[in-house]
Protein backbone atom coordinates (compact mmCIF):
# COMPACT_ATOMS: atom_id res chain seq x y z
CA UNK A 1 0.00 0.00 0.00
CA UNK A 2 2.01 2.95 -1.18
CA UNK A 3 1.19 6.60 -0.81
CA UNK A 4 -1.60 5.99 1.68
CA UNK A 5 -3.03 9.31 2.91
CA UNK A 6 -2.28 10.45 6.45
CA UNK A 7 -4.42 9.95 9.52
CA UNK A 8 -6.17 13.31 9.35
CA UNK A 9 -7.51 12.52 5.89
CA UNK A 10 -8.45 9.04 7.08
CA UNK A 11 -10.30 10.45 10.07
CA UNK A 12 -12.52 12.42 7.70
CA UNK A 13 -13.19 9.23 5.72
CA UNK A 14 -13.75 7.09 8.82
CA UNK A 15 -16.06 9.40 10.79
CA UNK A 16 -18.62 7.21 12.57
CA UNK A 17 -22.19 7.24 11.34
CA UNK A 18 -25.00 5.72 13.38
CA UNK A 19 -27.01 3.14 11.47
CA UNK A 20 -30.69 3.97 11.02
CA UNK A 21 -31.70 0.36 10.60
CA UNK A 22 -32.44 -1.91 13.53
CA UNK A 23 -29.57 -3.93 14.90
CA UNK A 24 -29.04 -7.13 12.96
CA UNK A 25 -27.53 -10.37 14.15
CA UNK A 26 -23.77 -10.47 14.56
CA UNK A 27 -20.66 -12.68 14.87
CA UNK A 28 -18.38 -14.46 12.56
CA UNK A 29 -17.36 -17.82 11.21
CA UNK A 30 -13.82 -16.64 11.08
CA UNK A 31 -11.62 -15.76 13.99
CA UNK A 32 -13.38 -12.67 15.20
CA UNK A 33 -14.03 -10.43 17.99
CA UNK A 34 -17.46 -11.06 19.33
CA UNK A 35 -18.53 -13.16 22.29
CA UNK A 36 -21.24 -15.69 22.95
CA UNK A 37 -22.12 -15.97 26.61
CA UNK A 38 -23.67 -19.43 26.31
CA UNK A 39 -22.04 -22.49 24.75
CA UNK A 40 -24.20 -24.76 22.63
CA UNK A 41 -23.22 -28.43 22.93
CA UNK A 42 -22.77 -30.59 19.88
CA UNK A 43 -21.19 -27.96 17.68
CA UNK A 44 -17.66 -27.62 16.38
CA UNK A 45 -15.38 -25.31 18.37
CA UNK A 46 -14.65 -21.94 16.80
CA UNK A 47 -13.29 -18.59 17.87
CA UNK A 48 -15.38 -16.05 19.68
CA UNK A 49 -15.19 -12.39 18.90
CA UNK A 50 -12.96 -12.08 21.93
CA UNK A 51 -10.42 -14.51 20.47
CA UNK A 52 -11.25 -17.47 22.74
CA UNK A 53 -12.41 -20.89 21.56
CA UNK A 54 -16.06 -21.87 22.04
CA UNK A 55 -18.91 -23.92 20.59
CA UNK A 56 -20.87 -22.27 17.81
CA UNK A 57 -23.44 -23.36 15.23
CA UNK A 58 -22.21 -25.21 12.17
CA UNK A 59 -20.25 -22.44 10.51
CA UNK A 60 -16.78 -22.86 9.03
CA UNK A 61 -14.11 -22.96 11.77
CA UNK A 62 -10.79 -21.22 11.35
CA UNK A 63 -9.04 -21.95 14.63
CA UNK A 64 -7.55 -25.37 15.18
CA UNK A 65 -9.33 -27.44 17.79
CA UNK A 66 -6.23 -28.26 19.86
CA UNK A 67 -5.50 -25.11 21.88
CA UNK A 68 -8.37 -24.44 24.25
CA UNK A 69 -6.67 -21.96 26.58
CA UNK A 70 -5.20 -18.52 26.03
CA UNK A 71 -1.55 -18.82 24.92
CA UNK A 72 1.22 -17.14 26.87
CA UNK A 73 2.11 -13.76 25.38
CA UNK A 74 5.07 -13.78 23.06
CA UNK A 75 7.78 -11.17 23.03
CA UNK A 76 6.58 -7.99 21.33
CA UNK A 77 7.76 -7.57 17.73
CA UNK A 78 10.73 -5.34 17.07
CA UNK A 79 9.81 -1.78 16.19
CA UNK A 80 11.19 0.14 13.27
CA UNK A 81 12.32 3.73 13.49
CA UNK A 82 9.55 6.07 14.48
CA UNK A 83 7.91 8.17 11.80
CA UNK A 84 6.61 11.74 12.04
CA UNK A 85 3.49 10.54 10.24
CA UNK A 86 2.52 8.27 13.14
CA UNK A 87 0.35 9.58 15.98
CA UNK A 88 2.29 10.49 19.10
CA UNK A 89 3.33 7.38 21.03
CA UNK A 90 2.87 5.01 18.10
CA UNK A 91 5.50 2.82 16.43
CA UNK A 92 5.69 0.81 13.22
CA UNK A 93 6.69 -2.84 13.52
CA UNK A 94 6.91 -6.08 11.57
CA UNK A 95 5.04 -8.92 13.27
CA UNK A 96 6.52 -12.45 13.42
CA UNK A 97 3.68 -13.47 11.05
CA UNK A 98 5.28 -11.20 8.44
CA UNK A 99 2.86 -8.27 8.21
CA UNK A 100 3.73 -4.65 8.95
CA UNK A 101 1.48 -2.66 11.25
CA UNK A 102 1.56 0.33 13.62
CA UNK A 103 0.21 0.67 17.16
CA UNK A 104 1.01 2.38 20.46
CA UNK A 105 4.43 1.49 21.85
CA UNK A 106 4.67 -0.94 24.75
CA UNK A 107 1.78 -3.27 23.91
CA UNK A 108 2.09 -7.03 24.42
CA UNK A 109 1.45 -9.70 21.80
CA UNK A 110 -0.08 -13.17 21.75
CA UNK A 111 -1.12 -15.44 18.88
CA UNK A 112 -3.65 -18.23 18.28
CA UNK A 113 -3.19 -20.84 15.55
CA UNK A 114 -5.70 -20.64 12.71
CA UNK A 115 -7.02 -23.20 10.26
CA UNK A 116 -6.92 -20.54 7.56
CA UNK A 117 -3.92 -18.41 6.68
CA UNK A 118 -1.69 -16.82 9.27
CA UNK A 119 -2.12 -16.95 13.05
CA UNK A 120 -4.67 -14.75 14.75
CA UNK A 121 -2.62 -12.04 16.47
CA UNK A 122 -3.81 -10.00 19.47
CA UNK A 123 -2.03 -6.94 20.80
CA UNK A 124 -3.06 -5.53 24.19
CA UNK A 125 -2.42 -2.28 25.98
CA UNK A 126 -0.58 -2.38 29.36
CA UNK A 127 -3.89 -1.82 31.19
CA UNK A 128 -5.71 -4.48 29.16
CA UNK A 129 -8.45 -1.98 28.31
CA UNK A 130 -7.60 -1.82 24.60
CA UNK A 131 -6.92 -4.56 22.09
CA UNK A 132 -5.99 -4.76 18.43
CA UNK A 133 -6.70 -8.05 16.63
CA UNK A 134 -5.38 -9.06 13.20
CA UNK A 135 -6.28 -12.15 11.18
CA UNK A 136 -6.68 -13.37 7.62
CA UNK A 137 -10.20 -13.46 6.16
CA UNK A 138 -11.20 -16.74 4.50
CA UNK A 139 -14.27 -15.59 2.59
CA UNK A 140 -13.82 -14.65 -1.05
CA UNK A 141 -14.93 -11.03 -0.54
CA UNK A 142 -15.10 -8.60 2.36
CA UNK A 143 -18.85 -8.20 1.82
CA UNK A 144 -19.35 -11.96 2.10
CA UNK A 145 -17.28 -12.01 5.28
CA UNK A 146 -19.44 -9.38 6.96
CA UNK A 147 -22.65 -11.00 5.75
CA UNK A 148 -21.55 -14.20 7.48
CA UNK A 149 -20.48 -12.28 10.56
CA UNK A 150 -23.85 -10.55 10.76
CA UNK A 151 -25.94 -13.62 9.90
CA UNK A 152 -28.72 -14.60 12.35
CA UNK A 153 -27.17 -18.00 13.13
CA UNK A 154 -23.97 -16.47 14.47
CA UNK A 155 -23.89 -15.99 18.27
CA UNK A 156 -23.79 -12.40 19.44
CA UNK A 157 -22.03 -10.49 22.15
CA UNK A 158 -24.25 -9.59 25.08
CA UNK A 159 -25.57 -6.09 24.57
CA UNK A 160 -24.46 -5.96 20.94
CA UNK A 161 -25.50 -2.74 19.25
CA UNK A 162 -24.51 -1.94 15.68
CA UNK A 163 -23.61 1.72 15.18
CA UNK A 164 -22.67 1.80 11.53
CA UNK A 165 -21.27 0.02 8.47
CA UNK A 166 -19.29 1.95 5.88
CA UNK A 167 -17.20 1.28 2.80
CA UNK A 168 -13.56 2.32 2.97
CA UNK A 169 -12.59 4.96 0.46
CA UNK A 170 -9.58 7.16 -0.12
CA UNK A 171 -6.95 4.55 0.71
CA UNK A 172 -5.15 1.92 -1.33
CA UNK A 173 -7.25 -0.91 0.08
CA UNK A 174 -10.86 -1.79 -0.58
CA UNK A 175 -13.02 -2.87 2.30
CA UNK A 176 -15.68 -2.09 4.87
CA UNK A 177 -15.77 -0.96 8.48
CA UNK A 178 -18.31 -2.07 11.09
CA UNK A 179 -18.69 -0.12 14.33
CA UNK A 180 -20.57 -1.59 17.29
CA UNK A 181 -20.91 -1.74 21.07
CA UNK A 182 -20.93 -4.75 23.42
CA UNK A 183 -21.61 -5.03 27.14
CA UNK A 184 -18.76 -7.48 27.69
CA UNK A 185 -16.02 -9.35 25.87
CA UNK A 186 -15.13 -12.77 27.23
CA UNK A 187 -11.58 -12.96 28.53
CA UNK A 188 -11.31 -9.17 28.74
CA UNK A 189 -11.63 -6.96 31.86
CA UNK A 190 -14.97 -5.57 32.95
CA UNK A 191 -14.74 -2.01 31.68
CA UNK A 192 -18.44 -1.46 31.13
CA UNK A 193 -19.49 -1.04 27.50
CA UNK A 194 -16.90 -1.92 24.84
CA UNK A 195 -16.54 0.09 21.63
CA UNK A 196 -15.36 -1.94 18.63
CA UNK A 197 -14.18 -0.84 15.18
CA UNK A 198 -13.98 -3.88 12.87
CA UNK A 199 -12.24 -3.27 9.53
CA UNK A 200 -11.95 -5.94 6.82
CA UNK A 201 -10.19 -5.15 3.59
CA UNK A 202 -8.43 -6.49 0.51
CA UNK A 203 -4.85 -5.46 -0.23
CA UNK A 204 -3.29 -4.81 -3.63
CA UNK A 205 -1.94 -8.36 -3.80
CA UNK A 206 -5.43 -9.85 -3.35
CA UNK A 207 -5.09 -10.85 0.30
CA UNK A 208 -8.00 -10.22 2.67
CA UNK A 209 -7.45 -9.25 6.30
CA UNK A 210 -9.30 -8.04 9.38
CA UNK A 211 -7.99 -5.41 11.80
CA UNK A 212 -10.23 -4.90 14.81
CA UNK A 213 -9.82 -2.32 17.58
CA UNK A 214 -11.45 -2.69 21.01
CA UNK A 215 -11.63 -0.20 23.84
CA UNK A 216 -13.85 1.09 26.61
CA UNK A 217 -16.68 3.27 25.41
CA UNK A 218 -16.84 5.66 28.36
CA UNK A 219 -13.55 7.38 27.45
CA UNK A 220 -14.75 8.43 24.00
CA UNK A 221 -14.60 6.67 20.64
CA UNK A 222 -11.86 8.57 18.84
CA UNK A 223 -9.09 6.35 20.24
CA UNK A 224 -10.52 3.17 18.64
CA UNK A 225 -10.88 4.97 15.29
CA UNK A 226 -7.30 6.20 15.54
CA UNK A 227 -6.04 2.75 16.56
CA UNK A 228 -7.85 0.95 13.74
CA UNK A 229 -7.18 3.66 11.16
CA UNK A 230 -3.46 3.87 11.86
CA UNK A 231 -3.11 0.08 11.84
CA UNK A 232 -4.82 -0.25 8.44
CA UNK A 233 -2.95 2.74 7.04
CA UNK A 234 0.40 1.15 7.91
CA UNK A 235 -0.62 -2.44 7.16
CA UNK A 236 1.50 -4.34 4.65
CA UNK A 237 0.68 -8.04 4.09
CA UNK A 238 3.20 -10.83 4.58
CA UNK A 239 5.66 -10.98 1.69
CA UNK A 240 4.15 -7.75 0.38
CA UNK A 241 6.12 -4.78 -0.96
CA UNK A 242 4.76 -1.57 0.51
CA UNK A 243 6.12 1.93 0.77
CA UNK A 244 5.68 3.82 4.05
CA UNK A 245 2.34 5.63 4.21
Amino acid sequence: MSDVPGWRQRRRVWAPVVAAAAVIGVTAALVMVQVNDGDEPGHRPSTRADGTVSSTPSVQTYLSEAPQEEPQPSAPPSASASSPDLPSGYESLVDPQGFRIAMPAGWTREALPSEYGMDVVNYRSPTGEQRLQVFEVAETTVRESFELFLSPQTPKARGFEQLGMHDLTGVEVTGRRLEYLADSIRGEPDVGTWHVVDTRFETANGGRYAVIAYGRDDDGRDDEFELAGTAVEWFCPPQGTCAPP
